[in-house]
This record gives C-alpha cells, sequence and structure tokens, in this order.
C-alpha cells in the first residue's frame, strides 16, 4: 500500500507559510508617547512644586493701600479624603484708585526653619453665601477708593509641616485704573 503522509515541514501541499517576525512598530510607538507624556508630567509636577518653596515675590506698588482684616480659617474634607482650606476675610481699598484685579501670595508658614510653601492665586470676592459660598474676580465687582468685600481663597494639598496658623496674604499684583 502506499505511505502516510508526513508532518515534515520540508514543504508540501498542506504545510503551513512560514511565519515572518516584523518589528512591532506599533507598540513601540504607543510605548514611547506613554513614557513621554509620564516624564513630562512628572517633569510639571516638579517644577510646580520647586517654584511654590520659594519664589516670594515683592509686593505691588498699590499692596499698601489694601488692608486684609477679620481672617479666618475654615476646612473641610471631600468624601475622597482630599482636605481643603479656605482663608475668608474682608479687603478694603484705602487708595485712590478703583482695583480692577488682585493676585496674592499666600506663604502657609511652618515651625520647623523650612521655607514657607507659596501659593499664588488671584483675589476672589465672595458674591453670595445663600445657598452656597460663590465667588467672583475683582474685575467682575471692582474696588472702588474707600470700598470693602469679603473675600474667599480655596487651597487644596497644603504641604504636612505647616504649623496651621493663619497664613500671610501678599498682593503682589494690583490692576487699577
Amino acid at each position: 500500500m502506499g505511505t502516510a503522509p508526513s508532518n515534515s515541514s520540508s514543504g508540501g501541499m498542506f504545510s503551513e507559510p512560514p511565519v515572518e517576525k516584523a518589528f512591532p512598530t506599533t507598540a513601540v510607538a504607543i510605548a514611547t508617547v506613554a513614557v513621554v507624556i509620564l516624564v513630562g508630567f512628572l517633569f510639571l509636577m516638579g517644577r510646580r512644586d520647586g517654584q511654590a518653596v520659594n519664589a516670594v515675590q515683592p509686593l505691588a506698588a498699590y499692596a499698601p493701600s489694601l488692608a486684609f482684616t477679620d481672617e479666618k480659617m475654615l476646612e473641610a474634607t471631600s468624601f475622597s479624603g482630599g482636605k481643603s482650606i479656605y482663608v475668608e476675610g474682608i479687603v478694603t481699598n484705602h487708595g485712590p484708585k478703583t482695583v480692577t484685579g488682585v493676585m496674592v501670595q499666600v506663604l502657609f508658614r511652618n515651625d520647623t526653619g523650612m521655607a514657607p510653601e507659596v501659593e499664588t492665586v488671584p483675589l476672589a470676592l465672595i458674591r453670595t453665601r445663600e445657598p452656597a459660598v460663590d465667588t467672583q474676580p475683582v474685575s467682575a465687582d471692582p474696588l472702588g477708593p474707600g470700598a470693602q468685600r469679603e473675600f474667599r481663597l480655596v487651597f487644596e494639598n497644603i504641604n504636612q509641616n505647616w504649623n496651621q496658623t493663619l497664613p500671610e496674604i501678599r498682593p503682589i499684583t494690583v490692576g487699577t485704573k
């Protein structure tokens, strides 16, 4: 009788074609993009933290005309465990010009002799308190000479070495007309 067909890889009508091994360019490109995004994110986060430590700016020329009084701190914890610090008070314009915008640096000091944590934020005025606190920029309701308004500043992720005392508010940019 005849011989049974063999399963040899030497060719034949029913043999599988040889597998070509190609370089996985798509997978390498995706991995490269992911690494670049991760490195960029880490660079930006490290740069922000480095700037926040010692970047105390000089006071604005109009700063002596602004008084921050009745300051108090509030703290809130979110459902996810995050912690927010609110600094509220009253800002009064004792100068001759109308204030149209204020950028402040807020210094969170510590007792260990390390540099304070510095946060730079725009001053937000309280528009309403009911049903919830709603804020707006100073430009939405400028402070005329002698005017005063309530303000609120919101901070998250303040460094753990902060001494929990009221931070210092420093106006570094003041827009006037």
